[in-house]
């Protein structure tokens, strides 16, 4: 169960990675070039994921908590470091982390 988790969570990463990577790459074309690239990446990561987790539970009918809040922002701060640094480094973090609380 530990693993379908893991896996899940890095399947909406995945997906968030890619969309934050599109979507920061069409704001830079259209916008200024001044703007962080990183902090770009941070704040639509974060938007995405916070609308996301919203939509998901408005259509489930779950009740929003604070610690699935929490959890967005996590899974936000998660997805905006894949976009910057690549999705195998932030694979690579992740199982090392895993192996160290093991």
């Amino acid at each position: 169960m530990n693993a379908e988790i893991i896996s899940t969570l890095l399947m909406i990463v995945g997906a968030v990675t890619v969309l934050t990577n599109i979507i920061v790459q069409v704001l830079k074309s259209i916008t200024w070039d001044k703007f962080p690239t990183n902090l770009l990446a941070l704040i639509v990561a974060e938007v995405l994921m916070l609308a996301g987790g919203g939509a998901y539970s408005a259509m489930q009918g779950i009740a929003i908590t604070w610690y699935m809040v929490v959890a967005a922002i996590i899974l936000g701060f998660m997805a905006a470091y894949a976009s910057m640094f690549g999705f195998d480094k932030l694979k690579e973090t992740l199982q090392e982390w895993k192996q160290k609380t093991e």
